[in-house]
């Protein structure tokens, strides 16, 4: 499992649309944001997505000039949570394999109702500094408690204003 202060482990997704997303090629101002979803089966998804779609200029606006969601849904059904999600301009990078999402920590759950993948990544929010070590990681192994997208803004805001070091490494 990735920790605070280490390098970031590898992500290449493909993006809806067009194109491949790769963390490496990144240079944000101050982090790059990856949100990882469980895909188009989870309506508290559908709801955090588009809450950090809205939010891009704020992000932006701290120097998070990099943000990402990904899920290891198919090109088809991440397509199908852009357009019936609303995510306008926010990268989503689709078919993140199993291998991936263990790397990243995410916890890995088999499906259980009709819809649902027969495996899935559980949500994580990672802050990855310019440099690609991770600053910050929150994983969960349900779907609901993640991390409120405005406070993750402020948190940003005082890191910068304070120069507060990654936590967790120990």
């Amino acid at each position: 499992m990735p920790k605070p202060q280490t390098p970031a482990p590898a992500l290449e997704v493909d993006l809806v649309g067009g194109g491949r997303w790769h963390l490496a090629d990144q240079h944000p101002d101050a982090f790059t944001l990856v949100v990882f979803y469980r895909g188009l089966h989870c309506p508290v998804c559908k709801v955090y997505t588009a809450q950090l779609a809205g939010m891009l200029d704020a992000f932006a606006g701290v120097g998070v000039t990099s943000v990402v969601a990904v899920s290891g849904d198919t090109e088809a059904r991440a397509t199908t949570s852009v357009q019936e999600w609303g995510l306008g301009s926010l990268d989503v990078g689709w078919g993140q394999s199993v291998a991936s999402m263990r790397a990243w920590g995410l916890f890995v759950s088999k499906g259980i109702t009709e819809g649902e993948p027969d495996l899935f990544g559980e949500p994580g929010l990672f802050l990855v500094k310019p440099e690609g070590s991770i600053y910050a990681e929150v994983l969960n192994s349900v779907p609901f408690g993640r991390p409120h997208l405005d406070e993750i803004v402020k948190a940003v805001t005082f890191v910068q204003e304070k120069n507060y070091p990654a936590r967790g490494e120990a």
